[in-house]
C-alpha cells in the first residue's frame, strides 16, 4: 500500500457521486490503508476516497492531526451519513484537492454521524467544532460537492490561499 496522489479540481471523480461500499468487499482495507497512506503524507486532517479516484464511500477523520484540536482520533468510516446538524455557521474553509483557494461556506456546529467501521461494526458519533466541520466536509466529498459549490458569492467569499 501507499500514498496516492490527491485529485485536484476539476478532476471529474471530484463530481462524481461515490457507490456504497460493504465491509466484505475485499477492495476495501486497501482502499482504506492508501487512504491513510496518503493522509498521513498530507497536510490535512481527513481524506474522502474519491479524492484518491477511488468512488466509494469511504472517509478517514483525524483531527487530532492538527495542533490544538482532539476529536475523537483517527475515525474511518465506510458508507457514512448525517443523522442530526445543529448550530449553522459560517466557516473559511479550504480542501486538499482544492489547495489555491479557500472560501466561506455554511456549516453546521454540532453533528451526528453514523457509518460502517471497516470490520462491519456500526459506529454513532457525536461531533462538534472543527471535527464536526471535517465530516460534513468529508460527506460532501461523497456527494460529489466540493466546498466551492456551497459558496454563496465567488466575488466576495472565496479567497487565494497565501503561500
Amino acid at each position: 500500500m501507499s500514498d496516492r496522489p490527491i485529485l485536484l479540481y476539476p478532476h471529474p471523480a471530484l463530481k462524481t457521486p461515490a457507490a456504497r461500499v460493504a465491509p466484505t468487499d475485499p477492495d476495501v482495507a486497501a482502499i482504506v490503508q492508501d487512504m491513510l497512506d496518503t493522509l498521513k503524507a498530507s497536510p490535512g486532517v481527513a481524506l474522502a476516497a474519491p479524492q484518491i479516484g477511488r468512488l466509494v464511500r469511504i472517509i478517514v477523520v483525524d483531527v487530532s492531526r492538527k495542533k490544538g484540536e482532539e476529536g475523537h482520533g483517527l475515525v474511518v468510516l465506510l458508507n457514512p451519513r448525517i443523522l442530526q446538524q445543529d448550530g449553522p455557521r459560517i466557516i473559511r474553509e479550504g480542501c486538499l484537492s482544492v489547495p489555491d483557494y479557500t472560501g466561506n461556506v455554511l456549516r453546521y456546529e454540532r453533528i451526528v454521524v453514523e457509518g460502517t467501521l471497516p470490520n462491519g461494526l456500526p459506529l454513532t458519533l457525536a461531533t462538534s467544532g472543527f471535527e464536526a466541520l471535517a465530516f460534513q466536509h468529508e460527506l460532501d466529498h461523497l456527494e460529489g460537492t466540493l466546498f466551492l459549490d456551497r459558496i454563496e458569492s465567488l466575488s466576495t467569499d472565496l479567497f487565494r490561499r497565501k503561500r
